[in-house]
């Protein structure tokens, strides 16, 4: 449902276990990202589009090609021990960010799943991160 935002998202796909909302805006899929955050301690929420790096899924860390990194990066990078939710099965994931070398492949997936990635890339002088969310459980 494309009609999902925000919090909203979170909720309806919390509460259908991803029937609604996993399947967002132009068939790109979702994923709920938990983190902690860095100044509060609490859980933070986030519906964000993913894709698959093998086993694990990636996010990328595009705020929309804002100037600065959006706030669930700066907590997983203070505390990279973060919960995924994909449809109904939910676990414990370390995130990271993609090497070097595994990014242009990385960014090229993404970006069919999203063309506006490269779009965003281009409005912003920071590279846009891909974070990977390696399952610990």
């Amino acid at each position: 449902m494309s009609d999902l935002y925000g919090q909203a998202h979170v909720a309806a796909y919390l509460e259908t276990g991803g029937e609604r909302g996993h399947d967002w805006k132009r068939g790109a899929p979702t994923l709920i990202l938990t983190t902690t955050g860095r100044k509060s301690g609490a859980e933070r929420r986030s519906p964000l589009i993913y894709g698959m790096a093998g086993d694990n899924p990636m996010i990328v860390a595009s705020k929309g090609g804002a100037p600065k990194h959006p706030a669930w990066y700066l907590n997983i990078r203070d505390n990279p021990e973060v919960e995924v939710q994909i449809r109904d099965d939910r676990f414990r994931a370390r995130a990271r960010d993609a090497t070097p070398e595994e990014r242009p492949e990385l960014w090229r997936q993404m970006a069919e799943i999203w063309p506006d990635y490269d779009n965003y890339q281009r409005r912003t002088e920071r590279e846009i991160p891909i974070v990977i969310l390696e399952r610990t459980s």
